[in-house]
């Protein structure tokens, strides 16, 4: 009768959050907005590169108010917000802006569970957009700024036994200001969405010894192949070993140990299995810190042998390369926005949809557009098989059209703290997203949208991750730097430049509209590059221009990007609608052409 008691009483407990919040607005939602539920907010695991047992998730209802800039952390607050999801979004349960002259202020209490106790707690924020100040009992635990790769505090010192208070307060200057924002605008139109601001990942709590692992940096070399494990050890010493186990399923096929605190290398067996699109293969990994003979922290992974190149053909022709054989990579452009959350997906099933459906397309990469993704978009492509060509979000003067030349054209001149700023979140994201096989291409630049010191920031990416290509301005301006040339053409591809010493690549084309009545974001508001008025006309499009496509991959384009993988607000030109109910070509005709396009190089 207790148990039937306490079951009973959470349920009413759910039920009852679940009648205080609801989706704000009117506008379209996906089918996975049904499924969100306040009290299980993407109750997975947040990072799957380096997972560890114990966590708690704090994501669900918080307070909040908005609050002029530099204002007194108010005491009554204005209502409550559902976490992570953006105040300008409907899942939000608020869909209200704010702007430059206002912060936005979040407010829970937690407990820590009382299996913790000896243990350091971390919190962990997925991504606030863009400066965050976090207090734990009106203990200020730390500062950060920039809108995309996660961030953590030790909150160990601030911590009552219970009922612990977390106030988080953001500003968020959108296009106000100078730091990388991508697509978010003050004012929607066009190609430019609504803005985002303050949480809008996972956020939570996980327990962690003193001496533990804070950073794990994965490696495959395929050429000698060895698996190199870097651990970043916090509180390490000159005593402590890293252990890794490889494992192919449930058997253990290679392990190595660090010697006096370098990086592991493991000797991978002589049957090596390659990840590809076609075989997305992905060994498990158990890492375990050592310290005196006894384990003190242990960490699962994952990992991937596979390799990102270029090299010259029979024909002249200097192609992309995967694990050293030649491969033409063809994905959409992909904005990962969303009509319920804008840039945070409704459920995991949600976040993995758009990347099995590229794979369903026949596509074999995707250039994610000038966003970051949450970890687990990285890890679902890990494991279906899609090439990554990773953007940064552009910022500063965005765009600014009249400096667009095709080679060496004028460039942005940043202020120092903008270029500062830019080289930080840069960074921060190469960091945050290295370990993930599926990452093929860093893109530093996106057209002319506040570009500056091409030739240096191209040159500074490729030194610090080798392993990577390294696309300088996707769309230009153009310099001879970094690893290929990337056009820019709608709606139909040309080659209208050529380089023969790097791969020629079309980051962008196609952007073929089709309005779908009943799934628009706004219902007297569209756009598209060219529009058509039904499936099969949209379809027959597509694979013209696809077509065009393939008869230019002998004579010189090594990649292609098609625009775009859904409608975003009131752009129509997506293979689906925005709610991701239609998908609006003849999705077996698309497949046919691209799985062509794909297999194109293959010996």
């Amino acid at each position: 009768m207790k148990t039937i008691l306490i079951s009973v009483l959470c349920l009413l407990t759910t039920l009852g959050a679940s009648a205080q919040w609801k989706p704000a607005g009117d506008l379209i939602k996906t089918q996975w907005a049904e499924q969100v539920n306040p009290e299980n907010v993407l109750p997975e695991y947040p990072r799957p590169i380096m997972e560890r047992g114990e966590w708690k998730n704090l994501n669900g209802l918080w307070n909040y108010a908005i609050v002029e800039k530099g204002a007194r952390t108010p005491q009554a607050f204005d209502g409550e917000i559902l976490v992570p999801f953006a105040i300008e979004s409907s899942l939000s349960g608020v869909q209200k802006r704010i702007d430059d002259t206002k912060e936005l202020v979040y407010q829970r209490t937690f407990e820590v569970p009382s299996t913790w106790k000896g243990k350091q707690v971390l919190l962990h924020f997925g991504a606030v957009d863009w400066k965050a100040d976090v207090w734990v009992n009106d203990i200020k635990v730390g500062s950060h700024t920039g809108g995309y790769a996660p961030f953590s505090f030790d909150i160990t010192p601030a911590l009552v036994a219970k009922n612990n208070k977390l106030v988080v307060r953001v500003w968020d200057p959108t296009d106000k200001s100078y730091q990388p924002r991508g697509k978010q605008v003050s004012k929607p139109s066009g190609i430019w969405y609504t803005p985002v601001s303050g949480i809008w990942q996972t956020v939570w709590l996980e327990p962690v010894a003193e001496k533990h692992i804070a950073d794990l940096r994965i490696l495959s070399d395929v050429d000698r192949n060895i698996l190199k494990v870097d651990a970043c050890v916090a509180e390490g010493s000159a005593t402590d070993m890293v252990e890794v186990n490889v494992y192919d399923g449930n058997q253990l096929v290679a392990s190595g140990k660090s010697i006096n605190g370098q990086a592991v290398d493991v000797a991978m067996p002589e049957n090596v299995k390659l990840w590809s699109p076609d075989s997305p293969f992905l060994y498990t990994l158990k890492v375990n810190l050592i310290n005196k003979g006894k384990i003190v922290d242990k960490v699962d992974s994952y990992a991937a042998m596979r390799k990102y190149s270029t090299k010259r053909d029979a024909d002249g022709i200097v192609r992309l390369e995967l694990n050293n054989q030649p491969i033409f990579q063809f994905g959409p452009l992909d904005q990962g926005w969303w009509p319920d959350g804008l840039y945070t997906a409704p459920t995991d099933e949600a976040l993995r949809f758009d990347v099995q459906k590229t794979k369903d397309f026949g596509y074999n990469m995707i250039r994610k557009h000038i966003k970051v993704e949450p970890a687990r978009w990285y890890m679902h492509c890990d494991q279906l098989g899609i090439i990554v060509w990773q953007d940064m979000p552009s910022g500063d003067k965005n765009p600014e059209w009249q400096m667009y030349q095709y080679f060496n054209g004028r460039e942005r001149v940043r202020t120092a703290e903008s270029e500062a700023n830019y080289r930080k979140e840069w960074k921060e994201i190469m960091d945050y997203l290295y370990s993930y096989p599926c990452i093929g291409t860093w893109v530093p630049f996106n057209e002319a949208w506040g570009q500056f010191k091409t030739q240096e920031i191209a040159e500074w990416t490729k030194q610090y991750d080798p392993s990577r290509l390294v696309n300088p301005a996707s769309g230009g301006n153009h310099y001879q730097c970094g690893d290929m040339l990337d056009l820019h053409k709608y709606p139909a591809p040309e080659m209208y430049l050529y380089d023969a010493q790097r791969p020629t690549v079309l980051g962008e084309y196609g952007g073929i509209g089709l309005v779908m009545k009943d799934h628009l974001w706004e219902p007297n508001r569209n756009w598209g590059y060219v529009q058509f008025n039904s499936s099969k006309e949209a379809t027959d499009e597509y694979v013209k221009y696809a077509e065009m496509l393939y008869d230019m991959i002998k004579k010189g384009f090594s990649g292609a990007v098609y625009t775009q993988t859904t409608d975003v607000e009131i752009e129509v030109n997506g293979l689906m609608t925005y709610d991701r109910k239609v998908i609006k070509l003849d999705e077996a005709r698309v497949r046919e052409i691209n799985q062509r396009i794909c297999n194109s190089l293959k010996k």
